[in-house]
């Protein structure tokens, strides 16, 4: 198992699948192992996928100070994989809550950044994020399906303060283009593959200043892909249009019929896309 050193002594580790030019890829999650992201439909026959556990989750140490988990302290381990891989520059994906972490580490590291793609992600870090009015307005897309009302019930309660383990997973095809055997397997593995105490503390408010990293992302020379699935709720189309024209280069892609994993929805399709984007980029 590759692994390496992080700036506090934390041994932290990474998956490599595939064969190519490296793409290092953030999970989301948020604090959910690499292994969730499988092989992102395919895209390893074209690219060498770099999947790093974050600390505390998957195959990586657990830190001495939990405190650390916090999404901007964790900048210095993304770079700290970047250097023991002996990239000068990297192309970084990310996917939902590491679109965070992607988001701070170029804005700390711009030079460090040859192309940003952030798959169906948050963008607390910029000072945007879903709302209650997103996961309704997905939702409604969704009444013609047979699982629609006990799910859309479930929803209604968490809405209405529940944090149960059973209204979550009654709502998670909404998360999906497609609720198949397929995806009922990966939703079924978030729970052991998430680091649930480390999650709260990822995206305490302290860990962001919009201002600051919207500043550097107006000047970011990387050219970014933000691409979005039609029936995501987080975001929406229309939220990703706003995260993209924070960009000086950037390009916005939706992806018909996708939910929240779009590599699971249409592998093919969302493997073109990226890899478009990738070979089209500054060299």
């Amino acid at each position: 198992m590759p692994a390496f050193t992080a700036p506090d002594g934390t041994r932290l580790a990474y998956h490599v699948r595939g064969e190519g030019e490296p793409l290092l890829c953030v999970p989301g999650g948020p604090m959910r192992a690499s292994a969730y992201l499988g092989d992102l439909g395919g895209l390893s026959a074209r690219r060498r996928l770099i999947l790093l556990d974050l600390r505390g989750t998957g195959d990586s140490g657990v830190p001495a100070d939990p405190a650390t988990y916090r999404c901007d302290r964790q900048v210095a381990d993304v770079e700290a994989l970047r250097a023991h891989l002996g990239l000068d520059r990297v192309d970084l994906l990310a996917h939902s809550a590491g679109g965070d972490l992607a988001l701070l580490y170029a804005a700390r590291h711009p030079h460090r950044v040859r192309t940003l793609t952030l798959v169906t992600a948050r963008a607390r870090a910029l000072g945007i994020d879903f709302t209650e009015e997103h996961r309704r307005e997905a939702a409604a897309l969704r009444a013609a399906e047979p699982w629609f009302g006990p799910a859309h019930d479930a929803y209604e309660r968490i809405w209405a303060g529940s944090d149960t383990d059973a209204d979550w997973d009654a709502v998670a095809p909404f998360f999906h283009g497609r609720w198949d055997a397929a995806a009922e397997a990966h939703s079924a593995a978030e729970v052991e593959q998430t680091n649930a105490g480390a999650a709260e503390a990822y995206a305490s408010p302290d860990a962001f200043s919009p201002a600051a990293a919207r500043a550097v992302m107006e000047t970011l020379h990387a050219p970014v892909l933000l691409l979005t699935g039609e029936l995501d709720s987080g975001p929406r189309p229309r939220v990703a249009e706003r995260i993209a024209a924070l960009f000086r280069d950037a390009r916005l892609t939706v992806q018909p019929g996708a939910g929240h994993y779009p590599w699971l929805d249409d592998p093919s399709g969302f493997t073109r896309t990226v890899t478009s984007f990738l070979e089209g980029k500054d060299a």
